[in-house]
């Protein structure tokens, strides 16, 4: 459900415990990549959570329907988006549980205290400034393309924002992947479960999920495919699943 609201912006239903999300399509809407980094991430009971570059605040809002953490805190350079992001965290009446900062990740080391986080996510822009064309709207050529962030800034965020034995959970595209793994390994940050998101069973896949541990020994799972599409216009039955369209027991994952 899309509630329409004034200046072009909108409520989105997340299909969690009721929440909404505030969004501007004009500006920067979360897409597939942010809920399956949500449901790919790992979150315990008593943790404190970091998302990198939090958009308008969907993987921390999500992160706190699905999981037991004690508190999140996403951090977002562009004005506009922190805005709606700490709008929809005080329309769900989570301001006890979420902090929305407008900041730049690069400068996280001073924002908060070293290795203060169990959990870092991070889902950043995909491609380096050669790759593709850049949209003409600023706020959304920013959340795809590294103008303002590179992929070493963001993981270099996140290991100086981990705990020892912290874990750092990533979406981003398979063709970078020689480059992730080689910056993790400089970062500190081991690659410990990994899987490929396929757009259909019989075409490559165009996204990957990966968790890496601060301090980790190397060991790396691979997790089965998913697969999003079982036909055209038709999600998978597990695709359905994690946005919520079908029915699950309450405290099922997302």
């Amino acid at each position: 459900m899309i509630i329409e609201l004034k200046d072009g912006e909108r409520l989105d239903d997340l299909h969690r415990k009721g929440y909404f999300l505030i969004q501007n399509k004009d500006i920067f809407c979360f897409g597939m990549d942010a809920v399956l980094l949500s449901w790919f991430a790992k979150v315990n009971k008593g943790e404190k959570v970091l998302d990198l570059g939090t958009g308008t605040g969907v993987i921390p809002i999500l992160l706190e329907a699905k999981t037991k953490g004690k508190h999140f805190t996403g951090i977002e350079i562009q004005k506009d988006c922190a805005d709606m992001a700490k709008r929809s965290v005080s329309y769900n009446k989570l301001d006890e549980k979420i902090h929305i900062i407008n900041g730049d990740m690069k400068e996280a080391g001073k924002l908060f205290d070293a290795a203060s986080f169990d959990v870092v996510t991070a889902n950043p822009p995909y491609m380096i400034g050669s790759h593709g064309i850049k949209n003409k709207k600023k706020p959304i050529a920013i959340a795809k393309h590294e103008i303002l962030c590179t992929l070493t800034d963001v993981i270099t965020a996140g290991a100086k924002s981990l705990k020892p034995g912290g874990r750092f959970y990533m979406v981003h595209r398979p063709f970078r992947l020689p480059e992730i793994f080689h910056v993790l390994g400089s970062k500190g940050l081991e690659p410990k479960r990994m899987q490929m998101v396929h757009p259909y069973i019989d075409k490559e896949p165009n996204m990957v999920l990966i968790e890496a541990r601060r301090g980790g020994r190397p060991r790396m799972k691979v997790e089965k495919p998913l697969i999003v599409y079982k036909e055209k216009n038709s999600y998978s039955k597990e695709l359905m699943e994690i946005y919520g369209y079908c029915h699950k027991e309450e405290g099922d994952s997302l």
